[in-house]
């Protein structure tokens, strides 16, 4: 095999391979033992009909096709590894020249991971808010904690925001029922939202055993998108009623005898919360600080399977509610362009994180050893709730274990760079963050 390679762009090259006919003898092999075992020859077994008798059954052109396909990702991968290419992203191969008997000739253009020069970590600066935390986060936990231990009270009077009540519900579209649209003894917050468009603003006021009739848009069903008549019915209205706050409180909702106690507790378990989130935004503005300083081109092939990657996600998790991306827009007020140009936007953005901290990675000779790629696999798998072997299988069979390999390396030179830059606090105070890693190393 001989291969050349031809730089197009500081993101994109062309190769181009040459493979003699004989080096194509065992993937032709290796097409007439596939085919031969798909047609059915009479008077030999499946997979034993010599190469002359397949060349009449199916053609002489099928098998040399079936041999090309099967040869041009090994002598792609070949040529790759012989020029050291950093590939990013699928090939767009062309065969440019073949017969039978004759070298095959064809061009592979991929992109490339650019070569990038990176500033000194040290001299970047990230400043992230001072963590704080004042009285009223404090009156705001414990509002959320009485909340829980919250009871309802029947009322004598109009229900309110706030209130929960008991409904019927029973939803006609001209004059015929809905199906599934009636529904009795439901219990509902009025002013949360959960139910249908336009129940909260017609239960307000309503008193139990009153029934009001109200127009909703539908959803779901044979009338989606039909307006419904909607006739409510209350059976009943009850307050929330939230214990006193108090030391019996304290006792009721916690460990603690008094609620001094409690109120410090909440104080310190708040300031961990916060300087947690510190310390993720300090990492995310660490990451957008060396972007920002590092010129960066974009290889627009990965750019674009990224895009279709993502909006195939979205639109596999928007079915799987029981929507779809046209009613995503439609409620987002969004036209396709102005997602298309959002998700350009998130796509080059990550591509361009994703190079510079392979280039940081590559500078710094990050390794990533045994344990610690298993023990991604291990947090992995538990994810998506399957055995660690079965979960490395299906990596190793999807070709997607580098990947992961790569993610792992990534996140160590994140986590070099937030050691090396300096951070502080909007007081001026430097941020610790081994707080950060320590937690990282115990999620997983």
């Amino acid at each position: 095999m001989k291969s050349t390679v031809e730089t197009l762009s500081p993101t994109r090259v062309r190769l181009q391979i040459e493979v003699p006919f004989e080096e194509l003898k065992p993937a032709l092999q290796k097409a007439y033992r596939a085919i031969g075992q798909q047609v059915t020859v009479p008077g030999f077994r499946p997979g034993k009909a010599p190469a002359t008798v397949i060349d009449q059954r199916v053609g002489r052109g099928t098998v040399l096709n079936e041999a090309v396909q099967e040869a041009i990702p090994q002598h792609y991968a070949a040529a790759v590894r012989e020029h050291e290419v950093k590939t990013m992203g699928r090939p767009e191969v062309d065969v440019t020249e073949f017969a039978d008997g004759e070298p095959l000739r064809f061009t592979a253009e991929v992109d490339v991971r650019p070569e990038i020069t990176l500033p000194d970590l040290a001299g970047i600066e990230v400043t992230v808010d001072e963590v704080r935390i004042g009285d009223t986060d404090i009156d705001e936990a414990l509002v959320n904690l009485r909340s829980r231990f919250a009871t309802l009270k029947s009322v004598d009077r109009p229900a309110a925001d706030g209130d929960f009540v008991q409904i019927d519900l029973a939803a006609t579209v001209d004059g015929e029922e809905v199906p599934g649209g009636s529904a009795t003894g439901i219990s509902h917050e009025v002013g949360s939202g959960q139910l249908l468009p336009g129940l909260d603003e017609a239960l307000v006021g309503m008193s139990a055993d009153e029934a009001k009739p109200f127009t909703s848009k539908l959803v779901g069903g044979e009338y989606k998108d039909r307006d419904a008549e909607v006739a409510v019915t209350v059976k009943a209205v009850k307050e929330k009623q939230l214990p006193e706050l108090d030391d019996d409180f304290a006792q009721l909702a916690s460990e603690f005898d008094t609620l001094d106690e409690l109120r410090d507790d909440l104080r310190k378990r708040l300031t961990k919360v916060k300087r947690m989130e510190q310390l993720y935004t300090a990492r995310d503005k660490a990451l957008e600080a060396l972007v920002a300083a590092t010129e960066v081109p974009t290889p627009s092939g990965v750019v674009r399977e990224e895009v279709e990657y993502r909006k195939e996600s979205m639109s596999d998790q928007l079915e799987r509610v029981g929507g779809t991306l046209e009613e995503y827009l439609d409620s987002e007020g969004k036209t396709p362009d102005e997602l298309d140009a959002e998700l350009v936007k998130a796509a080059e953005d990550g591509v361009r994180a994703q190079l510079v901290l392979d280039t940081l990675a590559e500078r710094e000779q990050i390794e990533v050893s045994d344990d610690e790629f298993g023990h991604e696999v291990v947090h992995r798998a538990q994810q998506a709730r399957m055995a660690p072997q079965q979960y490395y299988d299906q990596l190793v069979r999807s070709g997607m274990a580098a990947a992961v390999f790569g993610d792992v390396r990534r996140g160590k030179a994140l986590a070099l760079l937030l050691e090396s830059v300096r951070i502080v606090d909007s007081a001026g105070e430097p941020v610790d963050v081994s707080a950060l890693k320590d937690a990282e190393e115990h999620d997983h």
